[in-house]
């Protein structure tokens, strides 16, 4: 029988996390933060594009935000996350306005330069609805280690766009949901054939904000499959002994 604590929705483990400024070519400064290692170095990093700004979307969206409760002591991996340009949260407002996936860019290259100055490894870059067009639009020239584009839309990203990935080798994984309101499997297929090593991976049963707590580890382990190829797959709990070492499973409450 484990000792360990199950990990729930609200389940934040112990990391070093800090508020971020990120300032974009164009002289904007974005709210941001990161998440690292407790006391050890990260293994990889993950920098976040968050979903559509207009409706609701930011940097508190519910799978980037257990990324960076989860990732960093369950995987080594470093989580970067922001407000892209007019976007608010509880850290704060991203000055600029919303731009349609464009101007974005600038604010995706901040904060992959960012991560980088900082010394933080191996960055991969995941896109959650329309944070993927952002990265899908301007992450190639970024060279990321990978790209993870989640419940991608293509609603701003034009095949010729996604036929530029060609020029690299980055990795890149495309989790659709079945059940998703934009874009489903057959024609996420159909659309990323373009770039021939687009892998698409199939949520079953799953919708565009991947809603519940089988969901959002159906996302994560995804993402550590990719960033740490060399670890088992997660065990969602958090062992007794290191609770006692690093620190207790926490719960977090916007009351």
């Amino acid at each position: 029988m484990s000792d360990g604590e199950e990990i729930r929705a609200t389940s934040v483990l112990p990391a070093e996390r800090r508020p971020l400024t990120l300032t974009t070519a164009d002289g904007l400064r974005l709210v941001g933060e990161v998440a690292r290692p407790q006391g050890r170095p990260a293994r990889a990093t993950l920098v976040c594009a968050h979903p559509l700004p207009t409706h609701g979307g930011m940097m508190d969206s519910h799978l980037l935000r257990k990324a960076a409760w989860r990732l960093p002591a369950l995987a080594d991996i470093a989580v970067v996350r922001f407000n892209t340009r007019g976007t608010t949260s509880a850290a704060g407002t991203s000055e600029g306005a919303f731009d349609g996936s464009t101007a974005e860019g600038l604010d995706l290259t901040a904060a992959v330069d960012w991560a980088r100055a900082q010394g933080l490894p191996n960055p991969w870059l995941l896109g959650w609805s329309f944070g993927s067009d952002v990265v899908l639009r301007h992450g190639r020239t970024l060279a990321p280690e990978g790209v993870i584009a989640v419940s991608p839309p293509l609603r701003y990203t034009t095949a010729e766009e996604l036929a530029a990935w060609n020029a690299v080798v980055t990795p890149m994984v495309c989790l659709v949901p079945e059940n998703d309101d934009y874009l489903q499997p057959e024609e996420a297929r159909e659309r990323f054939a373009v770039v021939p090593r687009a892998e698409i991976v199939v949520g079953e049963g799953m919708g565009h904000l991947w809603v519940g707590e089988p969901a959002v580890r159906r996302v994560l382990g995804e993402v550590v499959t990719r960033l740490r190829p060399d670890l088992p797959p997660l065990v969602w709990e958090w062992p007794a002994d290191r609770a006692v070492r690093e620190g207790p499973m926490e719960r977090w409450s916007d009351l």
